[in-house]
């Protein structure tokens, strides 16, 4: 670097110090503000406008810093005697509080970026609120269990009473709110069902119960075509075969509906025998279907 060079950003050194220092700061506000945001559940905008704030400063303090304030000259001497006239000595004190100088404004901005860098680790620390608790074991059991009684959504308990061909949703007594656990109940002709080995028991005078979330994409299963026993979800048209399982017979389905394994107790209502024969709806990671 020539001398000129040398001289034009000494010039500008204190300007450049005040812009680093002064981006810096700006990324410090971003930060605290997206921590306050964050923690006291304000708008996404918010959140999103200061945490771009933290990193903008935070960007533009370092390229200030490199681009004007650190020296990119190359020198090499040879080392000399010490200085002894008064002149010499002069030059020398001289030469080193102005280095002085230059370390000490260098420790400002880094104990300036790194506040920042420390606020962004907290606000990365603190993200880990959002993940919330792990969704084991609710992705593969629900309310059901055995003996639980089926009831309609107002409560009413579901006896044995329904007519062949009639469909009602039902959930297990006492836990009318769990959607992983609602359900549709049909009767059917008992020779006509074609079920899984295994089942033979699970279908009480042709009561059959089926999970009514699609394996899918999760949405309600709420048409039945009664003419062919097909159980149709409304959302992309996938088709079960009721009397085989509930096996998809078409649409983007690939698994069947969960069974939900009934008995008939003493005084005529219907009960579960356990949870459903797989987890409700769509598949996902880890599970073997």
């Amino acid at each position: 670097m020539n001398q000129g060079a040398r001289e034009k950003r000494g010039r500008a050194g204190p300007a450049a110090l005040a812009l680093a220092a002064a981006a810096f700061l700006a990324g410090l506000a971003g930060a605290a503000a997206f921590f306050y945001f964050y923690w006291t559940d304000g708008e996404n905008a918010s959140q999103g406008v200061s945490l771009a704030l933290a990193f903008a400063g935070m960007g533009a303090g370092l390229v200030i810093w490199a681009h004007r304030l650190m020296p990119d000259e190359e020198v090499k001497s040879r080392r000399g005697p010490l200085p002894s006239s008064d002149a010499e000595k002069k030059e020398f004190r001289e030469s080193f509080i102005s280095r002085e100088h230059k370390i000490g404004r260098r420790k400002l901005l880094g104990l300036l970026a790194g506040g920042v860098l420390g606020l962004l680790a907290l606000d990365s620390i603190s993200l880990l609120r959002s993940m919330g608790k792990s969704p084991l074991p609710v992705l593969y059991q629900t309310a059901w269990e055995k003996g639980a009684r089926l009831v309609t959504f107002d409560g009413r308990p579901v006896t044995t009473a329904m007519q062949r061909g009639d469909i009602l949703t039902v959930f297990p007594e006492g836990q009318t709110d769990s959607i992983t656990s609602q359900t549709l109940l049909l009767r059917m002709d008992e020779k006509l069902l074609r079920l899984p080995p295994g089942r033979e028991s699970w279908t009480p005078k042709g009561f059959i119960a089926f999970s009514k979330i699609c394996t899918h994409a999760g949405c309600p299963v709420a048409q039945y075509e009664k003419s062919v026993n097909i159980l149709l979800c409304p959302c992309h048209q996938s088709a079960f075969d009721i009397l085989r399982g509930a096996v998809p017979v078409g649409g983007p389905a690939s698994r069947p509906l969960p069974q939900l394994p009934l008995y008939e107790d003493q005084q005529g209502f219907l009960r579960a025998q356990g949870d459903f024969s797989s987890h409700p709806g769509p598949g996902f990671w880890s599970y073997k279907s």
